[in-house]
């Protein structure tokens, strides 16, 4: 099981209350949150491995590189040399050192790579994987790692992450009109607004989920643009002619790496905290409480 934490905890904050605070009157509902939703995950999915996979570089430089618009939305700057700062709520930002704390004193794998977005960390996870992956996000980017003959499916939260919608190729051939395969490239041809990806102008989710219906995929596509007798409209072929330079590189930015540099760590689920004393320290600072006691009960099931 590999976790999109920051999209966990981002729905963790949101959904549970600030008025869940720490002795010191600090805000943990982060925190609370995700120690509740790793709980849930691990009561009712029991897997053998799991990975909260990080955001090291929420916009890598090099994905900016190839479309400067990615994600610039999303920057706050306070000047005009100030670094790129994802904006995040003010009483978030504090609790992410504390999530990391904990996950290492519990014995969670925890991996992020420099230069690399969580999505690519999963990827790679998912490319090594020697069994099925359940991968567990809100960010329907991870759609395209989906694949029946693998196993691998996404685990997408519709209420908190008691309410899941299993994603497998029959749910995307539903919503869609692709399999896993395809959904990267109905993603760069439609484009999405939230990651600052423009699509081809005139070219929405219904007109690319056809066109990758009759012609494959995005390669497929771009070779019927150069022929005469494809079946695509005037205004189709001009569209994706002038899209020329952006469809060129897109799917580098829109595919999630799966050859990122991982570290060597033990993916294990743990069944006891790797440092008690240290646990038992974090949970008496933060106020953690029952969340914490849950997750230790259920972690310390063994598999039978």
């Amino acid at each position: 099981m590999l976790l999109d934490t920051a999209s966990l905890y981002f729905r963790a904050y949101f959904g549970v209350p600030d008025s869940v605070k720490a002795p010191d009157g600090t805000p943990v509902n982060a925190v609370r949150g995700l120690l509740d939703f790793i709980d849930r995950l691990v009561r009712d999915h029991r897997p053998q491995h799991l990975v909260a996979c990080m955001d090291a570089d929420w916009r890598p430089q090099w994905r900016v590189d190839l479309i400067p618009t990615y994600k610039a939305h999303r920057v706050a700057e306070e000047h005009e040399d100030a670094p790129d700062e994802e904006v995040v709520p003010d009483t978030l930002s504090p609790q992410v050192p504390v999530i990391e704390e904990v996950l290492d004193a519990l014995g969670i794998a925890r991996v992020g790579v420099a230069e690399y977005e969580a999505d690519d960390v999963i990827g790679t996870f998912t490319a090594r994987a020697e069994g099925p992956v359940d991968i567990v996000t809100g960010d329907r980017d991870l759609y395209q790692l989906v694949d029946d003959a693998r196993g691998i499916r996404v685990l997408y939260p519709l209420k908190g992450v008691g309410t899941l919608q299993l994603t497998d190729e029959a749910v995307l051939r539903e919503k869609y009109g692709v399999d896993g395969r395809g959904y990267a490239d109905l993603a760069l041809l439609r484009g999405d607004p939230s990651d600052g990806l423009p699509g081809v102008p005139g070219i929405g989710e219904k007109t690319a989920a056809k066109l990758l219906a009759e012609f494959g995929d995005l390669a497929g596509i771009m070779t019927a643009v150069d022929d005469p007798r494809a079946r695509l409209t005037p205004s189709q072929r001009k569209r994706l002619t002038e899209a020329g330079p952006y469809l060129a590189v897109a799917p580098k930015v829109v595919r999630v790496a799966d050859d990122v540099p991982l570290p060597d760590v033990d993916t294990a689920l743990p069944h006891a905290p790797r440092d008690p004393a240290g646990l038992e320290q974090l949970a008496r600072r933060w106020g953690l409480g029952g969340s914490l006691q849950r997750l230790l009960t259920t972690l310390a099931v063994e598999p039978g």
